[in-house]
């Protein structure tokens, strides 16, 4: 007789495995190429740009294959951020308002293989690393920064810290500090409802809108001790 609580047992386990494989993993790509992205972007655009095509072979490769599909499936949703991320901040970072409608570029494209069962964890890890962008640049606006965006981005970088101070100084205000509370409770209440979820690409999206916060806050400890 075969006892299926010890069947079961080893199949839940692989599962949570899974799942949180995937939530580090989609938290790796929102927190860690960004800070490789940001200075390679400002003095080497078009590389940064044409490294999309690297990610995209990459990500074909995998998915080519079944026991690395899934990796491949999370790598072309990052390819997405990337590609946004090189467009915006290579040429167009001067202007703050286009910010998410460039990072939205591939939205259409998401959303399509979304409502066609296509690629679900790379195109929801997308659409979380969209959204944490989204809730960082609302906050950009609510304390009155984009001023200092403007002024950062035309500046030398040897002359930025003065403008950094300044903004940190704005930040750090009731006001500031009431509203990095409460949107950042906001990405930590979508991400756990995503986690309460089995699937593997609703883990892939609590993962890309939950580090958000990692990344935001090293950016501030960046600019607080510049």
């Amino acid at each position: 007789m075969i006892n299926h609580t010890l069947v079961n047992k080893p199949l839940k386990l692989a599962k949570w495995s899974s799942t949180w494989s995937i939530f580090w993993a989609a938290g790796f790509l929102v927190s860690v190429p960004v800070f490789a992205q940001a200075p390679l972007v400002r003095s080497y655009p078009w590389l940064t740009l044409l490294l999309t095509g690297v990610w995209l072979c990459l990500a074909k490769f995998l998915w080519s294959k079944n026991e690395t599909k899934i990796w491949g499936d999370l790598l072309f949703g990052f390819s997405w951020s990337w590609l946004a991320g090189s467009i915006y901040w290579g040429w167009l970072r001067w202007e703050p308002l286009i910010h998410i409608p460039i990072e939205s570029i591939g939205l259409p494209f998401a959303l399509w293989c979304l409502w066609r069962g296509i690629g679900k964890v790379g195109n929801c890890f997308y659409l979380g690393s969209l959204l944490g962008t989204a809730i960082t640049d609302l906050y950009f606006y609510l304390n009155d920064l984009i001023p200092y965006w403007r002024q950062i981005m035309t500046t030398d970088t040897a002359l930025v810290s003065p403008i950094l101070q300044q903004a940190v100084i704005q930040v750090e205000t009731p006001w500031g500090i009431s509203w990095a509370v409460v949107l950042a409770n906001i990405l930590l209440g979508v991400s756990l409802w995503a986690m309460q979820k089995s699937q593997l690409h609703w883990w892939a999206f609590a993962g890309a809108v939950l580090c958000t916060i990692l990344v935001d806050g090293l950016f501030w400890l960046a600019a607080a001790f510049v």
